[in-house]
């Protein structure tokens, strides 16, 4: 498909320095202090560009230089049954995942999908270099989604006890490779070996939170709930882990307020936390920038505890100019809380009222949601936009036979640097 590549440049949050992007940048050029570096596009009053595929519809605002196939768009409705059972009067919930009949057709059922065709869409056509994503399971699924049917060189970096999430509907092809990190272990684990990987000639590091294709791949989904509602919503409701996804929410209001045609709203972002893994609640309600001391050990055995497993990054950008503190700050928002059975709870509830399985992630916004209303900590005529982020995984895979990734190498969780090096250089 013919394309003519998105015009931006880059800038710093912490110094609104600008510069170009010189194809893979991921830092602000000679600066030494935390920070996010952001795009700016050319078109700053977004046009949904109907006649581009999938998630494409949003090009205008998103920095990638091609078309890749097979992608498709969040969706947003107005919920009617789940709202009246909790009072609310203008309840939007936007969904990525499979649900065809809404017109849903994210095939590894994840919200992940819109990084993975963003980031994998920013790199050059040409690129050789061997891709290196970290994970926790639903991004390694849609990276290993994208880069297999657009034969990407890719390397996943995954903890073994997730590997019950690299499920796919057909064989991979062999550009992508899976290495794991020893049970027991976690997703900081597996983003230490890709760190390991990535300074290896020829490897080119995804870069997580500081890609602007991934924040800006998944600010998608607030653009979808705006276009469909027509205003900028009052109220954004997700669960995080990394809080990459309310980062990009919160990058997208900006984007729409700058546009103008949305409103004037900052849209008030209630992110919430799996318990007992909570290390940005816990600094969140001190007020902390910088995360609370914590033993590596008791986090691991916390992840171990929680449902959703994705919501396990003990290293976040919570603290950086631009991140996670910052977007709750000016938002005037709040990191909330969700135990397991609240979770559990809210997944039957949106079963029994929308009609379709989500995943723990959602249950863990959605729970959050439910307590919000309950206690009436939110306007019931406000606009609400519940981000559920993964769902219909159940339904997707009742009539289809599941292939599964496995590992290539599994390593110790401290590895020798060296032999992971060598052992990597062996499979590509």
């Amino acid at each position: 498909m013919s394309f003519e590549p998105t015009k931006y440049f880059l800038q710093s949050v912490a110094t609104g320095h600008t510069f170009p992007d010189t194809g893979w940048t991921l830092d602000a050029p000679g600066e030494t202090s935390p920070t996010l570096v952001r795009a700016i596009y050319e078109n700053r009053r977004i046009t949904v560009r109907e006649e581009l595929p999938g998630i494409y519809k949003f090009a205008d605002w998103l920095p990638i230089c091609r078309i890749l196939e097979g992608s498709s768009a969040p969706v947003t409705y107005k919920s009617k049954k789940l709202a009246a059972s909790l009072g609310l009067n203008n309840l939007w919930i936007t969904f990525s995942g499979y649900w065809p009949e809404k017109g849903a057709q994210m095939t590894t059922c994840s919200f992940k999908e819109t990084e993975a065709f963003s980031v994998c869409a920013r790199l050059q056509p040409e690129n050789k270099k061997v891709l290196v994503v970290a994970s926790a399971g639903n991004t390694a699924r849609a990276f290993a989604k994208v880069c297999s049917a657009n034969h990407i060189p890719l390397l996943l970096c995954v903890p073994e006890d997730n590997l019950d999430a690299l499920w796919f509907e057909e064989p991979l092809n062999e550009c992508v490779v899976l290495i794991c990190s020893e049970k027991g272990s976690d997703y900081f684990d597996a983003i230490h070996l890709s760190g390991i990987a990535s300074a290896i000639e020829g490897f080119i590091t995804e870069g997580g939170a500081k890609n602007v294709a991934r924040r800006d791949g998944m600010g998608t989904t607030v653009l979808s709930a705006a276009t469909a509602i027509g205003q900028i919503p009052d109220y954004y409701f997700q669960a995080v882990g990394s809080g990459t996804g309310a980062i990009a929410a919160r990058e997208a209001n900006l984007r729409l307020l700058y546009d103008g045609r949305f409103g004037s709203i900052k849209m008030k972002l209630l992110v919430s936390q799996n318990a007992p893994f909570q290390p940005m609640y816990d600094a969140w309600k001190v007020k902390s920038r910088n995360l609370l001391p914590f033993d590596d050990r008791e986090a691991r055995l916390q992840v171990e505890a929680i449902d959703a497993k994705v919501l396990s990054n003990r290293k976040p950008p919570y603290p950086p100019a631009g991140g996670l503190f910052d977007a709750l700050s000016d938002s005037g928002g709040d990191l909330l809380i969700v135990t397991n059975n609240q979770a559990r709870e809210a997944a039957r509830l949106f079963l029994d009222t929308e009609g379709t399985d989500i995943h723990p992630a959602a249950a863990v916004a959605t729970a959050s949601l439910i307590e919000a209303a309950r206690n009436k900590t939110i306007d019931p005529d406000a606009v609400i936009m519940l981000n559920i982020t993964g769902g219909g995984e159940e339904r997707f895979k009742s009539d289809k036979t599941l292939y599964y990734l496995k590992p290539s190498v599994i390593f110790p969780i401290n590895p020798d640097a060296e032999e992971v090096k060598k052992a990597i250089g062996k499979l590509f």
